[in-house]
């Protein structure tokens, strides 16, 4: 096991707020790594735009920050080029729902060995509070004032319904559970969803830490995280949430279809080709 502290980032100008469930989660992002025996040289995170996809900067690892919402599709893309690497895709609700839904639809639809952690507070915290997919109806925001009429989106039975070949929900601020469940994910061969509950102490009073504590219990041995049906039930729940492993199965993941490893492991990016051979190939396709 490693010192988490391998992580740290020297002087890191951190802008989250003090108080946010940010820090939580990559706290417990790094004892997860470290206690894995994963080094910073190993791992590769893939983010978008918002405060959850800050979490790189704060982290010593190999990082690329795209456009908003696109994350998935950058860490399918780094899987790709590199089946040895732990490739992480971070980001926030808005991030990875809203803007990134489309991503995230589809991302599952292929499983590829990418671990999602989406730091799920029920707002845009960037851009000082509006309505996210998944603000709870009747949520008042500054793009909201009169109350959120839409219904949320709900990502684990989203994700379960698709068939996520792994789907979890955590809560930020129960550091030890939450790093076990990211140990999971990360062992796990395939897409893994971790939706973590997340408050933002800044713009949404509502969903505080003292209501998910409230409003949320742990699954014990007695759930049987292969009944896809007893998952969906879970996920459903309203009144108290349930956390903790809600799905898993087994699939082929996305990058051992792909022809370059059929043959072999050796990631693409250490592979030499002769260049009069990739000449020859271009000249015969616009021949």
């Amino acid at each position: 096991m490693k010192d988490p502290r391998i992580f740290d980032m020297d002087h890191a100008d951190l802008s989250w707020c003090p108080g946010c469930g940010d820090f939580q989660i990559l706290e417990a992002l790094k004892k997860a790594l470290a206690e894995l025996d994963i080094a910073p040289d190993q791992v590769v995170v893939a983010a978008g735009i918002g405060q959850a996809a800050k979490l790189p900067h704060y982290m010593k690892c190999h990082c690329f920050n795209g456009l908003h919402g696109r994350a998935l599709s950058c860490a399918t893309a780094m899987k790709m080029a590199n089946p040895d690497m732990l490739v992480l895709a971070v980001g926030g609700d808005g991030d990875m729902y809203g803007e990134g839904g489309n991503h995230f639809l589809h991302t599952i639809r292929r499983n590829p060995n990418v671990k999602n952690f989406v730091h799920n507070n029920g707002v845009y915290g960037l851009t000082k509070g509006q309505a996210s997919p998944t603000s709870f109806v009747g949520m008042k925001t500054p793009t909201s004032p009169e109350g959120v009429f839409s219904e949320p989106i709900n990502p684990v039975a989203l994700a379960i319904c698709l068939g996520a070949s792994f789907v979890a929900r955590a809560f930020s601020g129960d550091v030890e559970q939450t790093k076990e469940i990211m140990k999971q994910a990360i062992l796990h061969k395939g897409y893994a969803l971790v939706d973590i509950f997340q408050p933002c102490v800044s713009f949404n009073k509502i969903n505080t830490f003292k209501w998910y504590k409230e409003h949320t219990y742990y699954l014990d041995g007695s759930h049987d995280p292969g009944d896809r049906e007893a998952a969906l039930r879970k996920a459903f729940e309203a009144e108290k949430m349930p956390l903790g492993l809600l799905y898993r199965r087994e699939r082929p993941v996305f990058e051992d279809h792909l022809a370059p490893y059929r043959e072999h492991r050796l990631p693409l990016y250490r592979r030499c080709r002769d260049m009069k051979d990739l000449e020859t190939f271009i000249r015969k396709q616009y021949a």
